[in-house]
């Protein structure tokens, strides 16, 4: 389960990252909250729109991220993305510090943020395969979420705990300092035991990303459903705080149930971690695990019996996201894998502008529950649409009386061949 901390490089980043995804939560949790609270009186289409904002340009600026990945030293890059993230959390804790924050200006760093994170994600999703070998990709890519729940689950709760006692912006100021610990870790790193990697040169490469994904019909699925689950299934700021309120719980309770859909995450991801190999398949039975999940979540009566309920979600998400992560890379060819995981992380965080929006209305409008619902309906239609590829496939057999087996050892499409080729002459 954790033969990639073995790893001087890997070990060194997993530290840095935890420390820093926990500063990462913290901020999440005050600015969801700053928005439905200070600055608007309980408006969750703020909420979406503020989502929106940051989580667009990964989808936007999906080709020249892609590239980028490819093309410059993913460790300059992440350094110069955390140097940039450390400055935005500054002076956003300064402004609501000194009661200057409005909510045009958090929608313009929500905006910054996601600019930000647009370069940001593709280099880190890409940088794991840096340090490990492509043996333990799947291993170090399942590691980095449990990091991340790990996280997930530490940081709300400080959060909620820390605006009941001191306010919400020493929480961005927290943060702040966070992201040295990221910065620390790459500095740390021994350079020369980094996976050699071929650099791709020249602007006629930042479409081939996308006409790779265009002969892999696989990866096309994957993406549809991590859309899908992204727009409309994955918005629990709004579910989590809109819920909070319905129940009557505040910041605390706000944080708490972040928390606790973190615990399902963290071992979501742990279990993912002792997998030999990612498996589509696996995708498929988080989709409809989610759906059950995210549908006796709504009904819930009370606070307790909805925060039970948000373990199961927590844990069906991570299955899906860490499965179809470690597909995506163990799966693609290495000189494409930037712009390949560019697209994934976009079609991931992009989905959010498209779905928070409008899950965010229909919170205001019809309630939480209605919400949530709708991301019940998404992830039903997810997996209902990526189990008509693998029978239309043909990769669904009959293995004996009334069993049936999947093949995921087909060959993938002579097609890709040409673009690999091509990108790996340059």
């Amino acid at each position: 389960m954790f033969r990639s901390l073995g790893i001087f490089n890997y070990r060194v980043w997993f530290i840095g990252a935890l420390v820093s995804n926990v500063g990462a939560w913290m901020q999440s949790t005050a600015q969801n909250w700053v928005v439905l609270t200070e600055l608007t009186p309980g408006d969750a289409g703020a909420v979406g729109v503020t989502m929106a904002l940051q989580f667009g340009p990964p989808l936007l600026l999906v080709g020249l991220t892609g590239w980028a990945t490819d093309r410059f030293e993913r460790r300059h890059i992440l350094l110069a993305t955390q140097g940039v993230s450390l400055l935005l959390a500054t002076a956003i804790g300064i402004l609501i510090l000194t009661g200057a924050m409005t909510l045009p200006l958090m929608y313009a760093f929500a905006l910054g943020l996601g600019l930000v994170a647009a370069f940001d994600n593709p280099a880190r999703q890409a940088f794991v395969s840096d340090l490990v070998t492509k043996e333990n990709t799947s291993n170090a890519v399942a590691l980095n979420s449990a990091s991340f729940n790990a996280a997930r689950m530490i940081g709300p709760a400080v959060a909620g705990l820390f605006i009941v006692l001191v306010g919400t912006g020493w929480m961005f100021i927290v943060n702040a300092f966070t992201f040295l610990a990221t910065i620390g870790a790459l500095l740390a790193m021994r350079r020369h035991e980094l996976t050699p990697r071929a650099v791709t040169h020249g602007r006629s490469r930042l479409s081939d990303g996308f006409r790779y994904v265009a002969t892999r019909p696989d990866l096309i699925v994957v993406f549809i459903v991590v859309f899908l689950l992204g727009a409309f299934g994955m918005n629990f700021p709004i579910y989590a705080s809109t819920m909070a309120l319905e129940f009557g719980a505040g910041a605390d309770g706000f944080g708490l149930l972040n928390s606790v859909l973190a615990i399902g995450s963290l071992t979501g991801a742990l279990l993912a971690a002792r997998r030999d190999r990612a498996r589509v398949r696996v995708v498929i039975a988080g989709v409809l695990g989610f759906a059950v999940a995210s549908a006796i979540s709504s009904v819930m009566p009370t606070y307790a019996l909805y925060a039970v309920t948000l373990v199961f979600t927590g844990f069906t998400v991570v299955t899906i996201l860490s499965t179809a992560n470690g597909y995506v890379q163990a799966t693609t060819d290495a000189h494409l894998r930037g712009r390949v995981l560019a697209i994934y992380v976009a079609i991931l965080l992009g989905g959010t502008p498209v779905g928070a929006p409008i899950v965010g209305w229909v919170a205001d409008e019809l309630g939480p529950r209605a919400a949530i619902q709708l991301g019940t309906l998404a992830s039903l239609i997810a997996a209902a649409i990526a189990i008509t590829w693998l029978v239309w496939s043909g990769r669904v057999h009959r293995g004996g009386r009334l069993r049936l087996r999947l093949d995921e050892t087909r060959p993938l499409s002579v097609i890709t061949q040409p673009i690999a080729k091509a990108s790996a002459s340059n």
